[in-house]
């Protein structure tokens, strides 16, 4: 079965979670180095969106920074949504912050605009009706 680790250090591990568990595929919450260690078998990692530098800061004090960087190189494949994606992105514009900067990508943080923009409403969707919308203002790769 396919394993698969999530960064829950903060923001939104557990929607992940939760739409992997609904697919049957197994997930292990990764909180801190002794976790990354018990899991170190995973066939992919997922960061989640949240803020990306306090999830910075948390991989360094936690000391997971090192091997998860260490594996995503060597052959971890990793998925990052919105703070995820600034945390993979090799260059984050108009910042000098590198994270883990393991993938080629240039992003701008806030690009739709900021945070506080972000919103959710009801709109009909064609042939379903009604359906709950979740807009946030993320991050665009350049």
């Amino acid at each position: 079965m396919t394993k698969i680790g999530i960064l829950a250090l903060q923001g939104a591990f557990a929607e992940h979670e939760q739409v992997l568990n609904s697919l049957s595929v197994q997930t292990v919450q990764i909180r801190n180095r002794q976790d990354w260690e018990t899991h170190f078998d995973l066939d992919g990692l997922i960061l989640p969106g949240g803020e990306s530098t306090v999830m910075g800061k948390l991989l360094h004090d936690l000391d997971l920074f090192e091997p998860i960087k260490a594996k995503i190189e060597k052959d971890l494949p990793v998925f990052g949504t919105c703070a995820g994606l600034i945390l993979l992105a090799k260059t984050i514009v108009g910042d000098q912050t590198k994270h883990l900067a393991s993938m080629d990508i240039s992003v701008a943080r806030n690009a739709y605009g900021r945070q506080l923009g972000s919103f959710v409403t009801n709109a009909d969707f064609k042939g379903i009706g009604e359906i709950p919308m979740v807009f946030i203002r993320g991050p665009i790769i350049e």
